[in-house]
């Protein structure tokens, strides 16, 4: 009887086995020069992964929230759309919301109410998830820090990033297999951070 049941569980799971491995894995990544809000020169670097399926599958392509770093900032930003979690938590599209007691709306000065984007991706008419984000698309800032600096423990710690502008930044990304040498993602000079 167990040997039927074993047959039965083997029979359900290799089809699923065989399906999940139908997709091709990706890494994306950018990372380019800026200034944070303090005018200080830094790099942003910006990383999702994806996962493309074949035209005959019959579910979408997925992809993880895009992280926004800024060089010798403990702050990331997740953007996300509306596959993910915190789905329209401030809009439709490509975002991130702002957190009232830690960013402000730069145009009005005003704390980034809960249901407000301080960074939005913008993409050809029509595609509004991560997954459709390719090689280059422009990246909106609205918000800066209600601090620039926190205390954790005996510590200032940094919590800038990148500096808000009325006009988009325009990234280019790389896309490559996730896994592969070329996946790894460039590192932050951090010798830059201990100077300052």
């Amino acid at each position: 009887m167990n040997r039927i049941v074993s047959l039965r569980m083997m029979a359900l799971l290799l089809p699923m086995a065989w399906l999940s491995g139908c997709a091709s894995y990706y890494t994306h990544y950018a990372m380019f020069p800026a200034e944070n809000s303090a005018g200080e020169s830094r790099h942003v670097r910006i990383h999702w992964q994806s996962a493309e399926y074949p035209a005959w599958w019959p579910g979408a392509d997925q992809a993880t929230t895009m992280r926004v770093e800024t060089q010798c900032s403990e702050r990331i930003w997740r953007i996300s759309d509306d596959s993910h979690d915190d789905a329209g938590a401030c809009g439709t599209g490509l975002r991130a919301c702002g957190v009232p007691e830690l960013d402000i709306l730069t145009a009005t000065g005003e704390p980034a109410g809960a249901g407000q984007a301080c960074m939005q991706v913008h993409l050809p008419a029509g595609a509004e998830r991560v997954a459709e984000v390719g090689n280059s698309f422009d990246l909106l800032v609205s918000c800066r820090p209600a601090k620039a600096e926190a205390r954790r423990g005996g510590d200032l710690v940094s919590q800038d990033y990148l500096r808000s502008s009325p006009v988009a930044y325009t990234v280019y990304a790389r896309k490559v297999p996730r896994g592969s040498l070329s996946a790894r993602l460039p590192d932050f000079d951090e010798t830059q951070c201990q100077e300052e």
